[in-house]
């Protein structure tokens, strides 16, 4: 299966889980996500890959032995998991968790759908 964007969207989702998740910061497929007032269902996971790659002032904040070490596995608050989804509607979607906290006073990162994909 080869896909190829559709879409740009890049927005803010919400999404939900089957089960209660073990690591927040590495989590898997969602069962659900919100876009826009609209529920979907994940039907299926058609890919899956991570991206520890450091961004804007962090990128240059670590040591080079350690930036070896944190693009393989990550630090705390950077990297970002990916998923290639099908939902419900028959819909193929890429979206991701960011890890990078979303404020000052929270720890958690946020989710969000990439891009709509179109089977080719």
């Amino acid at each position: 299966m080869d896909f190829i964007p559709l879409h740009f969207i890049d927005e803010p989702i919400e999404v939900e889980f089957d089960r209660p998740l073990v690591f927040e910061k590495s989590p898997p497929c969602p069962g659900r996500l919100r876009w826009r007032d609209a529920l979907y269902g994940i039907v299926e996971m058609l890919a899956e890959w991570r991206s520890y790659e450091r961004r804007g002032h962090v990128a240059t904040n670590m040591r080079p032995a350690h930036l070896a070490t944190a693009s393989k596995r990550g630090s705390w608050g950077v990297g970002r998991a990916y998923f290639r989804v099908r939902a419900d509607t028959g819909q193929v979607f890429d979206l991701y968790y960011d890890r990078a906290p979303g404020g000052a006073g929270g720890r958690k990162g946020s989710w969000f759908l990439y891009r709509e994909m179109i089977e080719v």
